[in-house]
């Protein structure tokens, strides 16, 4: 007998849905699986004869071979167990083909019949609910998971024999054995965090590179924090989040869609509701930086997907782990080349770093620094020209003065900015309706002539700073991007001289190390 059940695999990034074909026939006994399979799929077959015969179900003496559709898409993982168990079942005839008919079933196997949680449920589900699937048979801890995704029913088995008695039991019926998993999503963006948070008005003095973190906030424009330590750029860094305007729906399952695949959601997340901050150690490696692998995961780049990528004590990091971020800062995506295939991650975060004027950190004291130009140039060289040409602002943290830490001057706390920086976003989003674009930071070169234009004024000062700059084609629309965002702040319809001005500051060329005296600093 023939029998065909719907499943689903990862590609890299991508879900799609694959047909799991199994025929029973008499002749020489044999259980042979084909279909481009990666070696735990290839182990499947162990899994599914012994879970069958601990459940009560012993296969019989003949030939079983199943197939694995389309031929051509390579499939890797253990969340395929369930359905060539169930696909068995089925062409054995111990399980109506009806029953299994428009219904999705992944779920890895243990040795005793238990169904094991999986890896890429929450993509494979919704891929499932756009092809007009009416059901999906999940592992019990993933079933909330599932459940994230409306229009289709999700049922969550703890072992192959509720499974095996869920489809054997009537459609109208099935409620009362198991009841689908539910869950209200709205109401998941409603409730508020709780716990202690992080808050701006913890910070005391450093006004200049709260603007800075605020204009970043609002454009989702990249960062670069400059100053010697304690001067609290880590601080200030941790707090970005809380200033952030918060993921949408769509954002929402799309990060959430990302850590389900890297098998990160966490068992109480039923969706991923807070921009992701991740903050890697500079020993990182190029690989945990970008993804791949012999199976493609996802990299710290793709991880931060809508969210922010902290790089703390920047120049500790190696020059070529840092020079991967060039096309992931450019482009919003990263592309991997493995012999497996191509695989494409998105990559659209918001990159903060921080770093030390010189490798002590004390520059310009001359009473504590004691680096030589050298090391000056040694410790600055880990960040490459292209890097810096990328982040659009740059600003410097001096030290915090005594009198900033014994005041009592109420700082705006995080809410007051944010209140600001949504306003800025309303505007941005009243400006992109309908083009794809969400913030500033995400306009080419043919969009900032649309949405930049300037006077004659501004003009005049832009054509002035790039030929007394040095500019590049990529720094002026970035200034211009910026100046945007100022004005969006502001409240403004054109970008005036005023704003111009301001992103002109942020702006970094370089930072060098010359002669015996160290005549070193950030052009501007």
């Amino acid at each position: 007998m023939f029998s065909s059940i719907i499943s689903g695999t990862i590609h890299g990034i991508r879900s799609h849905l694959i047909c799991v074909e199994v025929d029973v026939s008499n002749g020489l006994p044999c259980f042979q699986m084909v279909g481009l399979l990666g070696s735990e799929v290839k182990e499947a077959r162990e899994r599914v004869k012994v879970a069958l015969k601990n459940a009560g179900v012993p296969l019989p003496a003949k030939c079983i071979n199943v197939n694995l559709s389309p031929a051509d898409l390579r499939k890797e993982g253990s969340l395929l167990d369930l359905p060539v168990a169930v696909g068995i079942l089925t062409a054995l005839q111990h399980l109506p083909s009806e029953n299994v008919e428009n219904t999705l079933i992944i779920g890895e196997l243990g040795l005793n019949g238990e169904v094991k949680p999986v890896k890429g449920v929450l993509p494979i589900v919704r891929e499932a609910q756009k092809q007009g699937v009416a059901c999906c048979i999940l592992p019990k801890q993933n079933a909330m998971e599932g459940a994230a995704v409306q229009g289709i029913e999700v049922i969550g088995v703890s072992d192959i024999r509720e499974a095996f008695a869920f489809l054997l039991t009537e459609k109208g019926e099935r409620e009362k054995l198991i009841e689908p998993a539910k869950i209200d999503v709205c109401a998941l963006f409603e409730r508020k965090r709780k716990g202690v948070r992080l808050d701006f008005a913890d910070v005391h003095g450093q006004q200049m590179v709260k603007r800075a973190a605020e204009i970043a906030a609002a454009g989702f424009h990249h960062l670069l924090l400059v100053g010697p330590p304690g001067s609290g750029k880590t601080m200030i860094a941790k707090r970005m989040p809380t200033i952030l305007p918060p993921l949408s729906m769509e954002e929402s399952m799309e990060v959430s869609t990302i850590y389900s695949i890297a098998g990160l959601l966490p068992p109480e997340e039923i969706l991923l509701t807070e921009r992701p901050f991740l903050a890697p150690h500079h020993t990182m490696t190029g690989q945990a930086l970008a993804g791949g692998g012999k199976i493609p995961v996802p990299g710290i780049v793709t991880l931060a997907h809508r969210g922010i990528l902290f790089l703390d004590e920047m120049p500790e990091f190696k020059r070529e782990t840092l020079d991967i971020l060039r096309q992931p800062l450019e482009d919003r995506q990263i592309q991997l080349a493995r012999s497996t295939g191509n695989y494409i991650y998105p990559a659209d975060f918001m990159l903060v770093g921080a770093m030390n004027p010189c490798p002590c950190g004390y520059y310009p004291d001359m009473q504590k620094c004691n680096c030589t130009p050298w090391e000056v140039h040694r410790y600055l060289e880990h960040i490459s020209g292209p890097i810096l040409d990328r982040i659009d602002i740059c600003v410097e943290a001096a030290a915090v003065e005594v009198s900033d830490l014994t005041t009592h001057v109420i700082q705006e706390n995080s809410e007051q900015i944010r209140g600001r920086v949504m306003k800025a976003r309303h505007i941005q989003q009243e400006r992109f309706a309908g083009t794809g674009l969400r913030f500033n930071t995400d306009m080419g070169a043919k969009d900032t002539q649309k949405y930049c234009s300037l006077r004659s004024a501004e003009k005049r000062l832009l054509e002035q700073s790039f030929r007394k700059l040095n500019l590049t084609a990529r720094s002026y629309h970035r200034i211009l991007k910026v100046a945007r965002t100022i004005a969006d702040l502001a409240g403004a319809n054109e970008i005036r001289e005023e704003h111009l001005a301001e992103a002109l500051m942020y702006r970094a060329a370089d930072y060098k190390g010359t002669g015996k005296e160290k005549e070193r600093g950030w052009r501007k």
